[in-house]
């Protein structure tokens, strides 16, 4: 977010203040209590969100579970870089019963990468250091999983061997953010070969052929779960609609952040949690056409036979600079059908298989 177009970052402050935090939990529990809805998920994103400090990240769980009430199951988790993550920040996660996702973009030279520390050094090892003593520590029942960016120099299978490594319970593998306007690495637009739809393949090869499943790899479980008719559990596949808001630093109601790729400005509401429930936000342009499903797609995506699958890909990565906005096809068209025809022929013929067995034992 801090190299996107979207500068607006640089007028926020660093973290919440006491206000803004007891004005979320009351919007929170407001909103809870005007639907009548008895789970609700919270998740502390950043930035780095562990740079806010014990007693701030303290305060602000404490508060949103006093504001819903203990009537109301309240899912807590946290996305961090692990740079933080030691023994005293496990301790009080585990106190508070939030969840931990870590970002680990594989071996050392594929984190290293990108994810490197003011000076110039690469952050691997210190990161790798605390994802294992998540993992094979007393604290290991918060662990939620891996989030790992697909970089195309890296080669997929041994990437995710080596998340499998620290023995996550779910990984996820997340493509590079990019629209029209600013293509991700490797992505030609309108070009159609398709490096980032191979590169997820394989992954899925290695995953879906295990004799005994070793992670749940969100992505990959979405596709299939779409490709047999059932439903996404995220965006960015399928066409359900998107059920979260974002609560800045200063207090203001965003879209998903995300979409500070696009252009300056690009999540703005206009709301803030001192005076607006988050049931405004669904007036928003940007909200409403979320919810919209297949209306919202360009006519080449609603004319497409993936489009039940596909859903058009992730709102941020059909923006076009010209006028069109989000109302094109993803820049990641081309990877996103391959990777779903990989899916469904390989499912497919396991069903024919299947079906053989069953003819075989029951004549």
């Amino acid at each position: 977010m801090y190299r996107a177009a979207d500068r607006s970052w640089r007028d926020q402050p660093r973290a919440m203040s006491p206000a803004v935090i007891a004005w979320t939990a009351r919007r929170i529990a407001e909103h809870v209590g005007t639907h009548g809805l008895r789970a609700v998920t919270v998740a502390l994103h950043g930035g780095e969100p562990l740079l806010a400090g014990q007693a701030r990240v303290r305060r602000a769980v404490t508060e949103i579970a006093g504001a819903v009430g203990p009537d109301v199951r309240l899912d807590l988790c946290v996305q961090t870089n692990g740079m933080q993550l030691d023994e005293a920040w496990l301790e009080l996660l585990d106190e508070l019963d939030v969840r931990i996702g870590v970002s680990l973009d594989g071996d050392r030279a594929a984190h290293d990468r990108h994810r490197v520390r003011p000076g110039g050094q690469g952050s691997h090892q210190r990161v790798a250091d605390a994802v294992r003593r998540l993992a094979e520590g007393p604290h290991r029942r918060l662990f939620a999983g891996l989030l790992c960016t697909v970089d195309l120099r890296n080669d997929p299978v041994a990437t995710y061997e080596e998340l499998l490594r620290y023995r996550p319970p779910m990984v996820d593998f997340l493509l590079p953010l990019g629209t029209w306007a600013a293509p991700p690495p490797g992505r030609v637009p309108g070009r159609a070969d398709t490096p980032y739809g191979d590169w997820l393949a394989a992954v899925f090869e290695r995953w879906y052929a295990a004799p005994v499943q070793e992670t749940d790899v969100r992505v990959l479980h979405n596709l299939l779960s779409l490709t047999l008719g059932g439903r996404p559990r995220t965006e960015g596949l399928g066409l359900e609609p998107v059920r979260y808001v974002v609560v800045e630093t200063d207090g203001s109601v965003a879209l998903d952040d995300t979409l500070r790729v696009t252009y300056h400005g690009a999540t703005a509401t206009g709301l803030h949690v001192a005076r607006d429930p988050f049931d405004r936000a669904l007036s928003h342009p940007e909200v409403a056409v979320r919810q919209a499903g297949a209306a919202a797609l360009s006519a080449v995506c609603r004319g497409c036979t993936l489009m039940q699958v596909c859903g058009g890909g992730h709102y941020v990565h059909r923006y076009r600079a010209d006028g069109s906005g989000h109302r094109n096809p993803s820049v990641y068209c081309p990877d996103l059908a391959a990777l779903i025809r990989h899916v469904h022929r390989r499912v497919a013929a396991d069903t024919v298989r299947l079906g053989r067995r069953e003819r075989e034992v029951c004549p």
